[in-house]
């Protein structure tokens, strides 16, 4: 049996996003062993993924770090791979390349098999549409998932967790996102919270899962916060939980890619970051509001869209 090598760091939206390749490329060779090298916050529910046979952890030291990068690199050679799908397509995983690995080891990544002009003309593409297209010039012709990640293996039963801490239908609301993507943050999600509450109260509880790191913040929001036994919500928690929601309206981070891939009903709020058709976000029932700056998205403006889905 070969081994083969899947790399895919993070983020969580990456990572979800990455769940059709990945279940690809295992099609493709099933009588494989399919590894993914990914960032340790992703190693624990990636470990449950029916595509792959197993998850080694890239702890992504800086580059200098030697003695790291040695370990990493016997590491990668216990396996003797004969293939590596980059998926990350990284600067760090073309170092990876250049030496962690044998130089005729077959490689795909974005710039395989294709002129240095074309990758770039491609990097204006969705993030599937290139995923896909990778895939196929690596050989691999049925690319049936790519484009359409499956996320069920990830359901588990929430009711619990639920019951624990609030009643009945809700609306999930994800008004967070990292401080290094501050950009990304939609700040009126005050102002929409009480408008819900005003119209909806009788009918849906609004709720917060908040992030290891934003529990403290989200108790500035009038939102019921769901935790579990004081802690944050893992990551199949968090997928289960959205998955059960009425509605969801999000910033534009790892949830919301959830949320498009379960093809639940809500909203995600862009600004000049990026656009939703590069990131592959919009479905038939998730949906993208885009401003240049989200400073001026006003939250009714945002209310407006909510109650044309629920009433």
């Amino acid at each position: 049996m070969s081994n083969i090598l899947i790399i895919k760091h993070g983020s969580l939206g990456d990572i979800i996003q990455a769940n059709g390749a990945i279940k690809d490329i295992k099609k493709n060779f099933p009588d494989s062993k399919v590894l993914l090298l990914t960032s340790p916050p992703y190693t624990d529910f990636m470990s449950s993924c029916p595509y792959i046979d197993g998850v080694l952890i890239d702890k992504r030291l800086p580059r200098w770090n030697l003695i790291y990068l040695n370990k990493l690199k016997k590491m990668l050679q216990n396996f003797s791979f004969v293939k590596v799908f980059d998926l990350q397509n990284s600067s760090r995983t073309r170092f990876y390349k250049r030496f962690l690995f044998k130089k005729d080891i077959f490689w795909s990544d974005s710039y395989s098999f294709v002129s240095k002009i074309q990758a770039e003309e491609e990097k204006k593409l969705s993030v599937l549409d290139r995923m896909e297209i990778q895939l196929k010039r690596s050989g691999i012709a049925l690319t049936n998932f790519t484009k359409k990640p499956d996320l069920n293996w990830l359901l588990i039963n929430i009711n619990k967790i639920i019951n624990q801490n609030f009643e009945g239908d809700y609306i999930l609301i994800f008004p967070f996102c990292s401080p290094k993507l501050s950009k990304k943050k939609w700040p009126y999600f005050s102002e929409l919270i009480t408008l819900i509450n005003n119209k909806y109260s009788s009918k849906f509880s609004v709720v917060i899962a908040p992030g290891p790191g934003e529990i403290e913040e989200a108790k500035k929001f009038k939102a019921n916060i769901i935790l579990n036994n004081g802690k944050s919500l893992n990551i199949i928690e968090l997928v289960s939980l959205i998955n059960k929601a009425s509605f969801i309206v999000s910033n534009d981070t790892g949830p919301a890619h959830i949320s498009a891939h379960l093809n639940k009903k809500g909203l995600v709020l862009f600004g000049s970051h990026t656009t939703p058709k590069k990131v592959s976000i919009e479905t038939e029932k998730f949906k993208a509001i885009t401003v240049d700056n989200l400073k001026n998205l006003n939250a009714g403006k945002v209310f407006d869209k909510i109650k044309e889905v629920l009433n």
